[in-house]
């Protein structure tokens, strides 16, 4: 049941990061704001975390914990980095 919950909440997840991810490269065709690309960027990344990593844990079984929180994390710190750079860099 738990692993159910945890596909569930991922694939909303992954649902509205890509609608973001969409809505920010829209904004970049409308304004051309390169800030737009960076944040589309992160979203991007923070969406790839959390799908591989799903991905992964159910194809090994929920094998190698560790590893997978360290690929999650590290893809999600990585999109909230361009998610920040994009809000620095707006102007």
């Amino acid at each position: 049941m738990i692993e159910l919950l945890y596909a569930i909440s991922t694939l909303v997840f992954v649902v509205a990061g890509l609608t973001m991810v969409g809505m920010a490269m829209r904004a970049y065709v409308q304004t051309s704001r390169k800030a737009m690309l960076h944040l589309s960027l992160g979203f991007s990344l923070a969406v790839a975390g959390a799908a591989a990593t799903m991905i992964s844990a159910f194809v090994n079984d929920f094998e190698g914990v560790k590893s997978l929180l360290l690929v999650n994390s590290g893809l999600t710190t990585f999109g909230y980095l361009f998610v920040m750079y994009s809000l620095v860099t707006y102007d």
